[in-house]
């Protein structure tokens, strides 16, 4: 059975969007997601299933997060294939090495055009870099993502699409499991 992943966006950062790591595996296991398992508590969960739609696979799991626990988040799916192209297809292979707590990747639940990437580099006032690839964006953050002013929510105004990040050394242990 295919191997996917599962991003849910701004799960335990603070005192909201809490969710426990074994309720995520029971709502997959209730969504019949064969062999759920979560990495960290940042709301990344690992699963099989028959389907090979991961826009299908999103609805599932947003519409069940929301009844079952009644948070409304977004849930990025992507599957083994698509991660490990994401991977290979990093813009920022220095930065992976040298830095990789500060490469950040992040899924998109839309493809966006090359302008709204224009309009959001253009948008920054730091160093930060940002490139796209496929349907994900590519953030180093030089300077931390703790004080930067390129937000989630700066993000997503500009290219009219919502996405969750993971740092380059989550993303690789995301590919670890998936690939196991």
């Amino acid at each position: 059975m295919p191997a996917f992943v599962a991003l849910l966006r701004a799960v335990n950062l603070g005192p909201h969007n809490k969710v426990a790591m074994a309720q995520l595996k029971t709502i997959a296991e209730g969504c019949g997601l064969s062999a759920p398992r979560t990495l960290l508590q940042s709301g990344n969960l690992l699963f099989e299933s028959k389907s090979k739609s991961s826009a299908a696979l999103e609805k599932l799991l947003e519409g069940a997060l929301q009844q079952e626990l009644g948070l409304k988040t977004p849930v990025v799916v992507r599957s083994a294939a698509e991660w490990r192209r994401a991977l290979d297809d990093n813009p920022f292979p220095k930065q992976a090495k040298s830095d990789p707590a500060h490469l950040l990747l992040m899924p998109l639940k839309a493809k966006i055009e090359s302008a709204a990437v224009a309009a959001l580099a253009a948008a920054i006032v730091g160093r930060e870099q940002v490139k796209l690839g496929g349907q994900q964006l590519y953030l180093v953050y030089s300077d931390g993502i703790g004080e930067s002013k390129l937000t989630s929510a700066l993000i997503e105004r500009k290219i009219g699409v919502s996405g969750t990040g993971r740092n380059w050394n989550t993303a690789q242990k995301i590919a670890a499991l998936l690939e196991a």
